[in-house]
């Protein structure tokens, strides 16, 4: 199963990884962009059975480049 996401601070993202997993990386103390903020939440997520279709959405919502948008988005869901 892969999943495109949203998380608290509008950053997207697709994983192949169960969602709580991820979460729990983003979240860990680690190099990179999501690393030592540690407060990060799911806040939408739609689930596809092909990585390429994840991979796909994640890219259409990054294109996207609207908060709006994406609060939008999640309002829906």
């Amino acid at each position: 199963m892969f999943y495109t996401y949203t998380k608290s601070k509008y950053y997207n993202g697709y994983t192949g990884d169960e969602l709580n997993e991820r979460l729990r990386k983003h979240n860990s103390n680690h190099k990179g962009f999501t690393g030592g903020i540690g407060d990060w939440e799911i806040m939408y997520s739609e689930q596809y059975q092909i990585k390429s279709e994840a991979i796909k959405r994640e890219n259409q919502i990054k294109k996207w480049k609207s908060r709006k948008l994406i609060e939008k988005l999640i309002a829906q869901a």
